[in-house]
C-alpha cells in the first residue's frame, strides 16, 4: 500500500495509544490499535504493527500480549508512586493552587488515562492553605544555578501587611548572601546560605525573596559547610525561627515518647528520671516557637536547665498572662 506522509510517525503514535490507553485492567485488540492509528490519519497493516511491537519491546517498553488484546504493563513509575507524588504535591504549601494544578496534570500523563482518574479524584483530598507567590519556582531554579556557580546572590526580602500586600523590608534593602544548601522545612522552603557582614550561617523563606541575582562574586563560608549538617540544624530550630542556641535538659511524661522522637530522632539519648518520666538533653535555638512547642505539653513537660532557659519561658509566660489580665 502507498505510505502517506504520517508513516514515519506510527511508531510515535502507537507507543502513545499504548501508553495512554492500557494497563494492568485495560488492553487494545488490534482492531482498536489500527482504529486508533487511523484517528490520528495513520493507515497501517497488521504486519507492519506486530514489527512495531516488537520494535517497541527492544526500545524498552514492555508490551505484553494477552491472547489478542495488548498492553503496556511496566512503567517508570507505578500507579502508588504517581498516587504519593501527587499528594505530595497537592499537601506543599509553598505550591500555589494553580501551579499544583499544572504539575499535578503532568503527572497524571505518566498514568493511563484509567489511572489518571484515580490521580485525579487525589486531587480533592482536602482544602489545604497554599502560598501566593508563583514566583518560588523561579526563585529556586536561581538559587540553584547560584550554587551550581559558586555565587553570591542579592535580592530583596518581603512581608505581607494585613491588606495582603508585599512590603519589602528595610525600605528595599538588597541583602547578599552566599547560598549553599535549599531545604524544605515545615512546609516551606529555605534557602541555608552564609551571611558574610553578619557572619554566619542564616536561612530564608525562598518565597518571600524578590528579584534574585546572581553577582559572580565567589561564594563565602565554605568551611562553616564544610562542618554543616542540615538534619542537625534543623532539628535545633523550631518553625525555623532563629535564636541563641542552648543546651537545654527537659523531662516529660513517659507517653511522650514518640513525639520526642519525631522530633528530634530516634538516636536521641533518653534517661528515665523516675517511674513516670524521662529526660532528654536538646540542642535548641531559643525562641518564642520553641517555647510555644513546650507550651502545648503543659504540665506535662518541665525544663530542668540551664536556669537562664527557666527565667526567659516564665518571662514569656508572665508576658502572655499580663495582655489577658489588662483585658480583663
Amino acid at each position: 500500500m502507498p505510505k502517506n506522509t504520517n508513516q514515519k510517525l506510527k511508531l510515535l503514535y502507537l507507543q502513545k495509544l499504548l501508553l495512554e490507553r492500557t494497563d494492568e485492567q485495560h488492553s487494545l485488540t488490534m482492531e482498536e490499535i489500527l482504529a486508533g492509528l487511523r484517528s490520528y490519519g495513520i493507515e497501517a497493516e497488521r504486519k507492519s504493527i506486530y514489527d512495531d511491537l516488537e520494535a517497541l519491546r527492544l526500545y524498552g517498553i514492555e508490551v505484553e500480549r494477552r491472547g489478542r488484546q495488548y498492553a503496556v504493563l511496566d512503567r517508570t513509575f507505578q500507579l502508588p508512586e504517581l498516587k504519593l507524588l501527587v499528594d505530595a504535591v497537592q499537601s506543599s504549601k509553598f505550591i500555589t493552587h494553580k501551579k499544583s494544578a499544572e504539575l499535578i496534570e503532568k503527572v497524571e500523563r505518566l498514568a493511563s488515562q484509567y489511572e489518571a482518574q484515580a490521580l485525579q479524584r487525589q486531587v480533592y483530598v482536602a482544602n489545604r492553605i497554599k502560598t501566593m507567590n508563583e514566583s518560588i519556582y523561579y526563585n529556586v531554579d536561581t538559587i540553584h544555578n547560584a550554587i551550581s556557580a559558586g555565587s553570591q546572590i542579592t535580592y530583596q526580602y518581603f512581608e505581607w501587611t494585613p491588606d495582603r500586600e508585599k512590603r519589602p523590608r528595610h525600605n528595599g534593602k538588597r541583602y547578599q548572601v552566599s547560598p549553599w544548601a535549599l531545604t524544605w522545612d515545615d512546609e516551606n522552603y529555605y534557602m541555608i546560605g552564609y551571611d558574610s557582614q553578619a557572619g554566619g550561617i542564616r536561612h530564608y523563606r525562598v518565597d518571600k525573596m524578590l528579584d534574585i541575582r546572581l553577582t559572580g562574586e565567589k561564594r563565602d563560608g565554605q568551611a562553616q559547610f564544610e562542618r554543616f549538617d542540615m538534619a542537625v540544624y534543623s532539628k535545633k530550630m523550631f518553625g525555623m525561627f532563629s535564636g541563641e542556641e542552648e543546651l537545654v535538659r527537659l523531662q516529660f511524661c513517659n507517653h511522650l515518647a514518640g513525639v520526642v522522637i519525631d522530633r528530634f530522632g530516634a538516636d536521641i539519648s533518653i534517661l528515665r528520671t523516675d517511674s513516670a518520666h524521662f529526660a532528654v538533653t536538646v540542642r535548641a535555638a531559643i525562641s518564642p516557637q520553641f517555647f510555644s512547642w513546650l507550651f502545648g505539653f503543659g504540665d506535662e513537660v518541665e525544663i530542668l536547665s540551664p536556669a537562664s532557659v527557666i527565667v526567659q519561658y516564665q518571662e514569656q509566660l508572665q508576658r502572655v498572662l499580663a495582655s489577658y489580665r489588662s483585658n480583663t
